[in-house]
């Protein structure tokens, strides 16, 4: 009967159903974004150039080389980036060097990923390996999963860990210096045109998507154990947060320069040179050898170029905001997993300091050119809107954090640890320079006390 069945079906004229898909496939999440690194890497590069365009038919060659360099160097470094993670240099592929030569090579990848996705599944996977992962603690108990990883997943997993980090290096190599100078040049000629509005909301939209990429590659290298789900709501606190702070850092900066021109330099400098030189010396004081793990086939020379490289991008990036991970270079994966809520307080801290006097200084020194505007009111605001991203924070820490089960202590016992503790050194200080101050007199006054008693003596 069975075989009068089968061969019934193999006879019959109307196809079976295709088998479903393996349990990974129904797992993977459309490249999303990819895809959306890609559409800011585009948009801002055409509205780059139209308003380098714009700047040459007017004559003003010096914003319009500015213009062009920074959409030009990070599309460059880019182009670096994606082909180091494919590792296209040691393979046969020479149509997809020309087109990463010609700056396209963010479509072709972002191509190359939509295929695999739509082909999950139609080809069986020669073999597969597998992961394990912790779920998070539920009552104190934490379970591990197993997932089968296929070569298609393998590869996506690649694109998007490159797309990762162009999306960084996009953002706070190229579209943090380009806001500034739009803004400044807007500032400088009190108008804003079409052109250099679009660049900016562009250029804003591009530096906020790349912080939101720090805060969930921090989250998922220092709890790469875990399967990590980030919800909605942790989208929209790290948006909020890092769009506020990133606005009012940059308004800052472009309003103090615009009259304190010459100062502007050190003040830059002083922040780059402080975030570049930090992880260094903390290697020099650790004693630990030089890192050889990065990459098997470089040279001395090489790594030190990469790690130059990598610590010059985290100055960037703390520059215009917190970059959500702290390198160590003495560490495997480069990064210092521990959770220390102590920097992050010193952290913003001194740059609310930082901001508040250049806001004031701006304040106190400037030109007729403002009569246009309130300027004790945009002062209100722009400290107000730094505060508001502050908070934005601490409640992305305290309740939409993905890994808050995993914290030895909240955000909110640690600033209260991080504010007893210098309450603590300050009270300490001040005890020690008033004993300081009180020993000199107690000797003069037993030096004193025991000269009349010689006397008496003799």
């Amino acid at each position: 009967m069975l075989s009068v069945f089968l061969a019934v079906i193999e006879s019959s004229p109307y196809p079976l159903p295709p088998p479903p898909p393996p349990a990974n496939v129904l797992r993977m999440k459309p490249p999303s974004g990819i895809f959306v690194s890609v559409f800011l890497f585009a948009a801002e590069m055409v509205a780059a150039l139209y308003l380098s365009s714009t700047y040459r038919s007017a004559g003003d060659r010096i914003w319009q080389g500015l213009t062009l360099v920074f959409a030009l160097v990070p599309s460059i470094l880019v182009q670096f980036t994606l082909t180091f993670v494919h590792r296209d240099v040691s393979r046969d592929r020479p149509l997809v060097l020309f087109l990463h030569l010609l700056q396209l090579g963010p479509f072709v990848r972002c191509l190359e990923a939509f295929c695999i996705y739509l082909n999950v599944g139609k080809v069986e996977e020669p073999y597969v390996s597998i992961t394990r992962k912790k779920q998070m603690r539920k009552n104190d108990y934490s379970e591990e999963i197993e997932k089968e990883v296929g070569q298609a997943e393998g590869k996506m997993f690649t694109h998007r860990a490159a797309f990762n980090r162009t999306s960084v290096i996009q953002a706070f190599l190229g579209s943090a210096p380009q806001l500034t100078l739009q803004l400044y040049v807007s500032v400088k000629e009190q108008i804003v045109t079409p052109g250099r509005g679009v660049l900016m909301v562009i250029s804003l939209l591009t530096i906020v998507y790349g912080a939101l990429r720090c805060n969930i590659l921090a989250i998922k290298i220092k709890y790469d154990e875990y399967e990590v789900h980030v919800k909605p709501a942790a989208y929209i606190c790290i948006f909020l947060w890092r769009s506020f702070e990133i606005a009012t850092r940059v308004v800052v900066l472009v309003l103090f320069s615009s009259v304190m021109q010459i100062w502007i330099l050190p003040v830059v400098l002083l922040n780059l040179f402080t975030f570049f030189f930090y992880p260094w010396i903390l290697f020099w004081n650790s004693k630990s050898p030089f890192p050889e793990n990065i990459e098997k086939t470089f040279t001395r020379v090489g790594t030190t170029i990469v790690l130059c490289c990598l610590t010059f991008l985290y100055a960037g990036i703390n520059m215009f905001c917190w970059s959500a991970v702290q390198l160590k270079l003495n560490d495997p994966d480069l990064i210092n997993k521990s959770q220390n809520w102590y920097r992050l307080a010193v952290y913003y801290m001194v740059r609310f300091i930082e901001n508040a006097v250049l806001i004031l200084l701006w304040y106190i020194y400037k030109t007729d050119v403002y009569n246009y505007i309130c300027a004790p009111l945009l002062v209100m605001q722009l400290i107000i809107g730094y505060c508001i991203a502050i908070f934005f924070m601490l409640v992305f820490y305290q309740f939409c954090h993905p890994c808050k089960k995993l914290f030895t202590s909240s955000i909110s016992e640690g600033l209260l640890d991080c504010f007893a503790c210098f309450i603590c050194q300050c009270h300490k200080s001040s005890e020690t320079v008033e004993k300081a101050g009180l020993e000199p007199n107690n000797a003069s006054d037993h030096e004193q006390g025991t000269q009349p008693i010689s006397k008496s003596q003799d």
